[in-house]
C-alpha cells in the first residue's frame, strides 16, 4: 500500500471553504478511482493560516497515477484550491506503508 502526502497552508478565512470542497469535491471524486483506499485530513492552526495535510492511501503507484497522471508525485491542486492557500506542495510524497 502506498501513503501520498500533500501539505497546504490555508488562508484562515479559507480554512472552512477548503474542508468543504474536500468533503464534497475531492474525497468522493477519489473514492470512484480504482485502487483508492482511504482519505484522512490532519489540520492546525499555524501563523496567519491554516495547515492542511492530506494523505491518502492506495493500493499501488500505479493507483496513483491513475489520479496524478504520468508524473505520480505532482501535485494536484485545482485553481480554486490554489487560491485559498499562502502556500503548498507542488511535489506530493509517497511511502511504502509497512504496517
Amino acid at each position: 500500500m502506498i501513503s501520498r502526502h500533500w501539505r497546504g497552508l490555508a488562508r484562515a478565512s479559507q480554512a472552512e471553504t477548503y474542508l468543504r470542497h474536500l468533503r464534497t469535491e475531492t474525497f468522493p471524486a477519489l473514492r470512484k478511482l480504482p485502487g483508492f483506499v482511504s482519505a484522512s485530513i490532519l489540520s492546525r492552526r499555524l501563523g496567519e493560516g491554516v495547515e492542511f495535510l492530506i494523505v491518502t492511501q492506495w493500493e499501488s503507484l500505479e493507483a496513483v497515477a491513475g489520479f496524478a497522471g504520468r508524473d505520480p508525485e505532482a501535485a494536484v491542486v485545482p485553481a480554486g484550491v490554489a487560491a485559498m492557500m499562502i502556500e503548498y506542495d507542488r511535489r506530493v510524497r509517497h511511502f511504502e506503508v509497512i504496517e
